[in-house]
């Protein structure tokens, strides 16, 4: 373990793909071994976890198996910063890793979202899952996907690539024609590589599409053109090397709601209303992917959230009747033994999530936090707390600051706030930011992620908001690496657009 606090696996395995470089170059450096699987393991360090964010694990007498990691949890861009850590710990032999942490009675690794962690004492073992990483493992990882972001930015990654998938805009027939002319070059005979090309399931049966005439036309892709549908995504999600979007930012978001974990870099066309994520223009298609397999691809790393509903979990029998507080349980003095929150679903978002009053006609009462710090409770319509990507959405329309998505930070907007004293404010993404519902609130709340999913929050239950492991790789044209998000306000946004001020005389 070095003083990162970071113990990195090197397994050897079959090619991965997890946003996934198999067998990648990096111009100008030497070739790395795409049969190495790299995993980054999180130790649970020194910091201190609440109560209220443990639970005991379904079967605390069965021991993770290290042996066999999933893949499916595997990222590259934790492959790529494993490289910014002490080398010597990555030489070393996995059962040398192994044996060490054993010896140390702690073994950690990542299992649905939580982190599971094993710890000994004189008497007992016990296994608890934690929601999110420690305050110091936040950190630290924040700023080395900062780190590498800024080194992709200046190089040009060459992919190898077999599995191509493609998202299609939903409602919009003029972009089924466009899918099928991108699935005819991926499987004409005239590429060097045989591509097998995932499309939507929905399109099996579009006359438009006709995928039986496509395979008919060019009998080298049997085979090769198949189907997917939610389900099969987020089981396969490690088998796709690179991902095609056709239509506006939204298709981009509805991308990063299937790719919740391992997410393959994104080529995005503009075929959409919007155009802050996808930057490339259909009409010369042929030429960008041709560019993109043969000579590389530039990556921004965009910031994701990992959101956590965590619901409040009934007092135990014979407490009688207890006025329960949300702040005291959440930053006050904790009571031994007990759990007053249990994790309910985890979701990785790219723009924003928001917690609101829903149906209800008034008000949401909404508590924050920072960390351990209490903020302030909000009554509005609701709060919203964005990316940097997703500044320009929701956050913006609600009267939040436009955000360059290199900035690491969580910005947090009221909706519709009671007191006009409640500014948009703008915090690190290295605290983890939790919103909850007062267990004396009026009404429930209800909670969005990119848009998607509304879930109710009942009064006691809380939503947390911090960094995720998992950032978004979304592919940028070589002329457009440093001005490209300017170019989309000034073009979008018409942002500070106005007939420039006669000279004086």
């Amino acid at each position: 373990m070095n003083n990162t606090g970071i113990i990195v696996w090197v397994a050897k395995s079959q090619m991965m793909t997890a946003l996934k470089l198999t067998g990648f170059k990096v111009d100008g450096g030497a070739d790395m071994d795409g049969h190495h699987k790299l995993e980054v393991v999180i130790s649970p360090g020194c910091s201190h976890r609440r109560k209220s964010s443990l639970v005991m694990a379904r079967d605390s007498d069965q021991r993770p198996l290290l042996d066999r990691p999933d893949e499916k949890t595997a990222c590259f861009v934790h492959s790529l910063i494993a490289g910014e850590w002490d080398p010597t710990h990555q030489a070393r032999d996995v059962q040398d890793l192994v044996h060490a942490a054993i010896d140390d009675d702690i073994l950690v690794e990542e299992d649905d979202d939580l982190i599971v962690t094993q710890t000994g004492d004189q008497s007992t073992k016990k296994v608890v899952h934690s929601r999110h990483l420690t305050k110091a493992q936040l950190s630290d990882m924040a700023w080395n996907v900062r780190k590498l972001s800024k080194k992709l930015d200046s190089i040009k990654l060459k992919l190898s690539v077999k599995n191509v998938f493609i998202i299609t805009k939903a409602g919009d027939e003029t972009v089924i024609a466009h899918t099928r002319e991108i699935v005819q070059w991926f499987l004409s005979k005239d590429r060097n590589t045989n591509y097998t090309v995932y499309v939507e399931k929905r399109l099996e049966t579009e006359s438009e599409f006709a995928g039986p005439q496509i395979l008919k036309e060019e009998p080298s892709a049997a085979g090769r053109l198949k189907y997917w549908d939610v389900d099969f995504v987020h089981e396969h999600d490690h088998l796709f090397d690179f991902v095609i979007t056709l239509g506006g930012d939204g298709t981009v978001l509805y991308t990063s709601w299937l790719f919740q974990h391992v997410v393959p870099p994104v080529l995005s066309f503009a075929l959409g209303s919007l155009g802050f994520l996808t930057k490339f223009d259909f009409n010369q298609h042929q030429k960008t992917l041709e560019s993109a397999l043969k000579d590389g691809v530039a990556v921004s790393l965009r910031l994701r959230f990992e959101c956590t509903i965590m619901r409040s979990n009934p007092l135990p029998e014979g407490s009688g009747h207890v006025k329960r507080d949300l702040v005291e349980e959440l930053i006050g003095e904790e009571v031994e033994g007990t759990l007053t929150h249990k994790p309910d679903k985890v979701v990785q978002i790219l723009n924003d999530v928001v917690l609101d009053r829903g149906p209800n006609p008034t008000m949401s009462s909404i508590e924050l936090f920072g960390d351990d710090e209490y903020f302030t409770t909000l009554l509005a319509d609701g709060a919203c707390v964005a990316t940097p990507t997703g500044s320009t959405a929701y956050n913006l329309a609600a009267g939040g600051s436009l955000c360059h998505p290199d900035n690491p930070v969580i910005l947090v907007t009221a909706i519709c706030a009671h007191t006009l004293s409640f500014r948009p404010i703008i915090l690190p993404d290295t605290i983890v930011l939790r919103m909850g519902v007062p267990y004396d609130a009026r009404t429930s709340s209800w909670a969005s992620f990119d848009g998607r999913e509304r879930i109710e929050l009942f009064p006691g239950d809380y939503l947390t908001v911090s960094a995720s492991r998992y950032p978004f790789a979304n592919v940028l044209p070589q002329d457009r690496r440093g001005n490209g998000w300017m170019h989309s306000i000034s073009k979008t946004l018409n942002w500070n657009s106005r007939q420039r001020q006669k000279p004086a005389r």
